[in-house]
């Protein structure tokens, strides 16, 4: 941990519902410990603060920081986060709820569950295993952060039957634990929401800041279709993805967990690849080797796996890669291949900026930079909406 001393300067902005807001701050550094290497006094950082953490700090406050993350200039948590005010006593939180979230840390928080005893829902969600089902919804499970908008905007273009100007589906978005914990990070979804694109939010595990909680991603998934009445589910990891360039180690490896659940559940699995044309490391060109080992050797239940139809050498390799992990397996169930046309998508994505501000960015990427990570992620949401309008085969697509 690497801590700092400073002085609030002003609140650049602020995103996200009341209560459950993310402030970015523009903060003076004034005390670092004696032969501090870096970020001295007098050096002017960004931080976040979490209004359920500490509350949204005023100017002229003085805070604690802890800015290891942003010394290492990492993309996972690199930013100065807000600790605690030291001017100022924050007052008590609600006393309702008994989870704990980022347990056993100092700044652990104390969330309502949706499964919890006393809950509203908690008789719903209490019903014995095999009588509640996700009643073959589908059910879009991305390993990156930055698909979901695309995906959504797979789900809302004309493919779905619903006509060009319609609302789209009744979707939630399920986060998970595998990159930021608060769910209010994200500006991402606070976007979304306000556009409307997103009727609510469930956080699983140790996240925590959606509109519901829930222990597990089983009771998340669950909450999102009987409590927020989702047509469509996306389960995501939050902002940030941590990886380590070694075959198991890395937080989308639990892409393959959430197959599993989805399909024990009784929903429909469309596993959204992760594919690129523009990342300069070699394991995620074409299909990321992320995709393919948490589809091929983590899920064990059969998912749709949608495959964009992209055009080239990069359109073979990654039908290739995809036909490699359709093939019937020796253990898990034959994944179903799921060719979908990309006519029209290229535009949707454009509507969707237009529509609600968000800013497609993949690993600093854009869209323009990278063009094929985003349009894989609106061929599953596509797909996703052919299931609701009863094709189950996408616009101009083929299952295998």
């Amino acid at each position: 941990m690497m801590w700092r001393d400073g002085e609030v300067l002003s609140l650049r902005s602020a995103w996200g519902p009341a209560g459950r807001s993310c402030a970015e701050l523009e903060v003076r550094v004034s005390a670092a410990p004696a032969g501090a290497r870096c970020l001295g006094p007098g050096q002017v950082l960004r931080a976040i603060a979490y209004e359920q953490v500490t509350g949204v700090p005023e100017p002229g406050e003085r805070v604690r920081l802890e800015v290891s993350a942003l010394d290492r200039g990492l993309g996972t948590g690199g930013h100065a986060m807000v600790t605690a005010r030291l001017s100022v006593l924050a007052a008590d939180a609600p006393c309702e709820g008994h989870l704990v979230k980022a347990r056993y840390m100092p700044d652990q928080v104390m969330v309502a569950g949706a499964d919890e005893q006393g809950a509203a829902h908690h008789e719903v969600l209490s019903r014995p295993v095999g009588t509640l089902h996700l009643d073959g919804a589908p059910v879009v499970v991305a390993d990156l952060h930055s698909s979901l908008p695309a995906v959504l905007a797979g789900l809302r273009s004309a493919a779905g039957g619903r006509g060009e100007d319609a609302p789209g589906p009744r979707t939630v978005y399920v986060m998970t634990d595998g990159g930021a914990l608060p769910l209010a990070y994200s500006r991402t979804v606070a976007l979304l929401r306000e556009a409307g694109w997103l009727v609510g939010t469930v956080t699983a595990g140790q996240a925590w800041g959606g509109d519901l909680e829930a222990v597990s991603l089983h009771n998340a998934l669950l909450a999102a279709r009987h409590v927020l009445r989702a047509e469509v589910v996306v389960v995501a990891q939050g902002p940030g993805n941590l990886g380590t360039d070694t075959p198991w180690g890395f937080s989308g490896v639990a892409c393959g967990d959430a197959v599993n659940a989805v399909a024990v559940l009784g929903g429909r699995p469309v596993a959204c690849l992760r594919v690129s044309e523009a990342d300069a490391r070699e394991r995620h060109r074409g299909v990321s080797h992320h995709s393919l080992t948490a589809y091929g050797r983590v899920a064990l239940a059969a998912a749709d796996v949608a495959v964009p139809l992209l055009e080239g050498p990069l359109g073979e390799q990654v039908l290739a890669q995809a036909r490699r992990l359709c093939a019937p397996r020796a253990v898990g169930a034959q994944h179903r291949r799921v060719d979908v046309a990309l006519d029209g998508l290229m535009e949707a994505l454009t509507r969707m900026e237009a529509a609600t501000g968000v800013r497609l960015s993949t690993m600093g990427r854009s869209l323009d930079a990278d063009r094929t990570a985003f349009l894989t992620a609106a061929a599953a949401g596509r797909h996703a909406a052919s299931l609701l309008a009863g094709t189950g085969r996408g616009h101009g697509a083929g299952v295998h």
